[in-house]
């Protein structure tokens, strides 16, 4: 429900007031910050685009959620975090979906960035409060920075590590001292720090999972937890934001209900009962076949697709590179070769999705054709640790079209890198060991995506299994790289930046619950990492993206598999929302119960 636009990679921020002839005295005060422009809304909008700022307020919307939960701390390492807790939590800017480069001030209701990147200051609004009626000091701004970057996941501690100090200057203003001015985004990205209660912590273990009801100061609050198996949040009345004009029209729904279901089928079926109001649909055999019931042909279940105007990213299987049986790039290459999405697409996706060859799919930084001048600028000094390949083949990379010529090369893949097959099993020759795969899953709807791929690599030698646990135990196993392969997404923005290095970066490959699933430790991604960062231009930005992508890809970490640009969407037919929709992300706070369609849809439930 909140508009979080995820890693955004903001590489170049222009003041609405300009900054260049400012002495640092006089650094003007202005209401967000912008890449390549000035902000769309002006100082004081009334709403954003994209909302009905009339909505009515009411009504309840159920989501199903997968698996299970037992915390309600979703800023730390240890326990499963239950869905939806980020709603609880305000932060100092937040993002326009109308907008791939813009922030506007949320806590925080003027900002001050250094000319020349060395600090950046927050004012926090006075009348900006906790849901237990504290006021938000600059104190617990302070608090939240030190306390998420050392007690908290992995990924507060890479996304803020440019950051050199956190300063409470008085009860309002907070400021931020900056250690790396290369990066465009590091400001930006400092809004998007969500904010914690010190009182509350004081005397409490942060780290500690629990299950008690959490608060900060954002619109919704949780007002009913059931450890595994609901979690409800319920509107604030009381939300000091409520009128501003970034939340307007927004956070109009009542009540937001998260029912927890182990098997994707069974909350297909709760959908259909009508235990299920939305429903984002992942798979598109359901999309295809599954909604042909009652409800639906009575116009009371709608199906919906709402385009994504954000780059695909990389969902793929991943190879733990942790694993001796992944060192040779010729292994990983062959295993990518028994990839049969033409099959797939065709037998069971009713040809819905796009095959996908990019870490960034469906945008301007894909890798396309040989290195351009601006990539070999990068790659060229990097050239004694890269493959000749990389610069003498184009991409996407060439395989074979037929299935057989793919396995036959595969198989030429496996001899060169030293095994031998002895009665039709893939043999190490220097370890005597075959090359055995587990395939962790947490989700039987990944079972028939896994399973001809396990049958192909069956053909040419390579022992793989799949095995699927419930969702606590592969996340246990997901934190401490506990894994052959698993199916892991690298999600994108129109802007990549520090989140890169928690993807990529070596000093993350053996952090536990960093998000280096491959296990990366290559000081020529490093290097890219930090090109792609500081980048100075959106011409920069692009190239630097595209060498990083192209290195990735010819290292073939992964299995790529498909993409869809747009979200599948099933609802009851009860609420209102305006079109278009935003662009650059899916703004469910926008949303809102429409009274009239809701008694027929609840008379239809109660009645069947």
């Amino acid at each position: 429900m909140r508009n979080v636009v995820t890693g955004l990679g903001l590489l170049s921020i222009v003041l609405s007031t300009t900054l260049q002839a400012a002495e640092p005295a006089e650094v003007p005060t202005v209401h967000a910050l912008a890449l390549f422009g000035d902000p769309a809304l002006p100082p004081g909008f009334d709403h954003l685009p994209h909302v009905n700022p009339d909505a009515p307020h009411g009504g309840t919307m159920a989501q199903a959620a997968q698996g299970s939960f037992d915390s309600t701390n979703p800023f730390i390492v240890r326990g499963t975090p239950a869905s939806g807790l980020m709603q609880v939590y305000d932060t100092l800017l937040e993002s326009s979906p109308n907008e791939p480069f813009t922030m506007y001030g949320l806590l925080a209701g003027g900002i001050r960035l250094d000319p020349d990147r060395r600090w950046v200051e927050f004012d926090l609004r006075p009348e900006a409060h906790f849901q237990d009626g504290e006021p938000v000091l600059a104190e617990d701004v302070v608090f939240s920075f030190d306390t998420l970057t050392t007690k908290g996941s992995p990924f507060y501690r890479a996304y803020y590590s440019d950051v050199t100090d956190a300063i409470a200057v008085d009860r309002d203003t907070v400021r931020f001292e900056l250690g790396d001015s290369e990066s465009r985004e590091l400001p930006l990205i400092i809004g998007q720090l969500p904010v914690l209660p010190e009182h509350f912590w004081a005397g409490r273990d942060f780290e500690a999972v629990t299950r008690a009801p959490l608060f900060g100061s954002g619109p919704y609050r949780i007002s009913e937890v059931s450890p595994g198996r609901r979690i409800v949040y319920q509107r604030d009345d009381s939300y000091w934001g409520k009128e501003l004009g970034l939340n307007r029209g927004r956070y109009n729904i009542e009540r937001l209900e998260y029912d927890y279901y182990r098997d994707q089928s069974v909350a297909l079926e709760a959908f259909k009962a009508g235990l299920i109001d939305f429903r984002l649909e992942s798979s598109a055999s359901n999309w295809a076949t599954a909604y042909d019931f009652p409800a639906h042909e009575e116009g009371l279940v709608k199906q919906i697709i709402v385009p994504d105007g954000q780059p695909a990213g990389m969902q793929s299987f991943v190879m733990n590179l942790r694993e001796p049986r992944f060192d040779d790039v010729r292994v990983r290459e062959a295993i990518t070769l028994a990839f049969d999405f033409d099959w797939l697409n065709q037998n069971l996706f009713y040809g819905a999705y796009q095959a996908t060859d990019s870490y960034f799919e469906n945008s301007e930084m894909e890798a396309t054709g040989l290195p351009s001048p601006g990539e070999l600028e990068l790659l060229e000094p990097l050239s004694d640790e890269l493959p000749e390949r990389l610069f003498n083949e184009p991409l996407p990379i060439k395989q074979p079209d037929d299935l057989r010529q793919r396995l036959y090369k595969a198989m030429d893949l496996l001899r060169a890198a030293g095994y031998e097959a002895r009665d039709g099993v893939m043999i190490n020759t220097a370890t005597n060991q075959p090359l055995n795969i587990e395939i962790l899953l947490y989700s039987t709807q990944f079972e028939r995506i896994a399973q001809p791929l396990v049958r192909n690599l069956a053909r040419i030698g390579i022992r793989a299994r799949v095995r699927t646990v419930d969702v606590n135990q592969y996340l246990n196993r997901l934190r401490n790289f506990d894994f052959d392969m698993v199916v892991g997404s690298f999600p994108q923005s129109a802007n990549p930046g520090n989140e890169q290095r928690e993807y990529w970066g070596s000093e993350y490959a053996e952090r536990p619950q960093s998000r280096n699933l491959i296990g990366l430790e290559d000081p020529v991604i490093d290097t890219l990492v930090d090109d792609l960062i500081a980048a100075s231009s959106r011409e920069e930005m692009d190239a630097a993206a595209q060498a990083l992508d192209r290195v990735l890809r010819w290292g073939f970490y992964v299995i790529p598999q498909f993409h869809l640009a747009a979200y599948r969407i099933a609802i009851w037919d009860k609420f209102g929302y305006r079109e278009p929709f935003s662009p650059y992300a899916l703004d469910l706070s926008s949303w809102w119960i429409d009274p009239e369609r809701a008694k027929r849809v609840e008379s239809r439930q109660r009645n069947r």
